[in-house]
C-alpha cells in the first residue's frame, strides 16, 4: 500500500492503526514505523537500514513479551512492496 508517507504494509494485521513503512535507499532496505495512537513516533525515530534490525533481532528472546523484530520488520514483504512500485 501506499500514502503520502511512502510504502507501507501492516505488521500487525489485526491492527490497522501501526503501519511499517519502507524505501530503497542504494540498493538497501529501510524502515520506518508509525502509529496512529503515538504521533511522535514518526519524528522521533527516523528510518532504520534493515542491517541494523538484523543485528538487534540478535538479541531478541522469545517469550519476554516484546514483540519479535522479524516478524514486524519482514524483509520479504518490503522487498515486494518495493519492486511492485
Amino acid at each position: 500500500m501506499k500514502d503520502e508517507k511512502g510504502l507501507f504494509y501492516y505488521p500487525f494485521p489485526q491492527n490497522k492503526q501501526i503501519r511499517m513503512y519502507v524505501r530503497d535507499l542504494d540498493g538497501d532496505t529501510w524502515f520506518r514505523l508509525w502509529n496512529a495512537s503515538d504521533l511522535d513516533l514518526w519524528e522521533e525515530h527516523g528510518w532504520v537500514p534493515y542491517g541494523a534490525i538484523k543485528k538487534a533481532a540478535g538479541m531478541y528472546k522469545p517469550n519476554t513479551g516484546n514483540f519479535d523484530p522479524n516478524q514486524v520488520y519482514d524483509i520479504k514483504v518490503a522487498k515486494m512492496l518495493i519492486k511492485e512500485a
